[in-house]
Formats: structure tokens, sequence, C-alpha cells
């Protein structure tokens, strides 16, 4: 059967002014999307707007969202305007990891920053959007889960956790749509190179630029490669979980480094 066409189709993409979301909406935007861009940095976000229609995107509304702000999520959807309303595809690929230190040593504001993004956030953009999704029957929900929800690593508790609920929370919303057309994908990424690590370390690029040394990491272009190949699948297929990783890595414990 052939594959769904994203041409006109109305995609929304969280976290997209960088990094994976940045390179998702630009691989959406080659295929005549029409992209719905949010993130926090609106500098940013207006680049990959641009960047975006020059590659293709019938067209792009760009707006400034924190996803930890509950009444801010819904009040967004709630506000689009009427062309923009029915979203055909989600992506929920806004969050972060704060910190690497032991569980009893680590921080209390980091790991707040992390269960209000990952887990949290992403609840709240699904549950504003998806409603309309059954209604309509159709719709395609995406979330950016972790090959760290399978594998704890050390100094890693609470992200790894965060991605471990994103996991149980990506499986139980497909059992909850069973029924309807819209269909629920998660995207499981080992190391992949973006501005992770440096969020990570609180903007120590020295200490970041040492987590990929040794190996060819994953691009964000490899996981929007991911994702577009999902959501493309025919329209009764549903692939529930993809998880990928460099040739250098077998799982979050185990990373072969060249010298």
């Amino acid at each position: 059967m052939p594959s769904i066409s994203l041409k006109g189709k109305i995609v929304f993409i969280t976290g997209a002014s960088a990094g994976i979301g940045a390179a998702t909406a630009l691989a959406f935007a080659d295929k005549g999307a029409r992209l719905l861009l949010s993130a926090r940095r609106v500098s940013k976000l207006a680049e990959i707007a641009s960047m975006a229609l020059d590659r293709g995107a019938q067209a792009v509304h760009s707006f400034q969202l924190d996803v930890r702000n509950r009444h801010a999520v819904q009040r967004a959807i709630d506000e689009l305007p009427a062309e923009w309303a029915e979203i055909d595809v989600l992506v929920n690929n806004a969050g972060l990891s704060r910190g690497m230190e032991k569980l009893y040593t680590g921080k209390f504001e980091d790991w707040d920053e992390m269960i209000d993004t990952n887990i949290k956030g992403l609840l709240y953009v699904t549950r504003a959007v998806v409603p309309g999704m059954v209604v309509r029957g159709r719709g395609h929900v995406v979330n950016m889960g972790s090959m760290a929800g399978e594998i704890v690593y050390p100094n890693g508790a609470v992200y790894c956790g965060s991605k471990a609920a994103v996991h149980a929370i990506n499986d139980g919303l497909r059992e909850d749509v069973l029924g309807t057309p819209v269909r629920v994908t998660s995207i499981d990424p080992g190391l992949v190179e973006t501005e992770f690590s440096q969020v990570r370390f609180h903007g120590d690029a020295g200490r970041a630029a040492k987590v990929y040394q040794g190996l060819t990491p994953l691009t964000g272009e490899d996981i929007a490669d991911a994702i577009l190949w999902a959501v493309t699948r025919p329209a009764h297929v549903n692939i529930a979980r993809i998880s990928l990783s460099t040739i250098h890595q077998a799982n979050t414990l185990l990373v072969h480094r060249e010298e």
C-alpha cells in the first residue's frame, strides 16, 4: 500500500528551535508540510521557520511556548487560527537533561526542570492536542523517548526515570486510542550530538564535547529521518517504537570509543 503523503499536513513540533526538533521541522518542510513550531527561544525559532519555508514548507506558524506551563499550552492550542487548528501530526520533542550527579546529591531544581518538561510538558501538550485528533478521526503522535528509558546509567537516574515514564505514557496512549485511527509512536535514540550535553552540563562546552569523543554519534537528521519513516507508513500500520543508536553504542552502558 502507498505511504502517506505529508503535503499540506499540519505538523506540530515542540522544542523546534534547535537539535532534533529543528532537524525534524526541516525534514517535514522538504515534504511540503505545514509547520506549527514552538519553543522557548523565539529568535532561534524564527531562524528555523525561515529555513523551513526555503526548504518547501507550505506555510509556517511559530510561537513561543514553555510546555511546563499547563495553562499556556492549552491556551496556545485553543487560540490557534482556524486554518491551523486541525493538527495531523504531533511531535512531542521538547525535553532536556540537567546535571549528572548521584541521586543522593542531585539538585532539586534540575529534577523539577526535567520532570516538568519531559513528563508533565509532554502530558500537557498531548492532552491539548489528541482530543481533536480523536474527533476528526485522524492523527499521529510521536513521542521523543530515549534509550535511557530502557537501561539506567550511573548519575542519570532522574533523567532515565523521566524517559521511562515517556515509554509508559506512549504505550498507555496507544492503548487508550485503540479503536480510533490515531497512531502513537515512540522514538528512542542513543547518543545524538545536539545541544543536549551542553544543556545537561549547564553550558560547559568542554565537558559536553567529551561525551562524543572517539565515536560517531547520531545526528538530529538521523532522528528526523526515523520520525518521517514512522509517520509515512500506510494508515493501517502503527510503528510502536523505534530504538536507534550509533554503531559505537550497544546500549546506555556500553559505548565503544576509538583510540
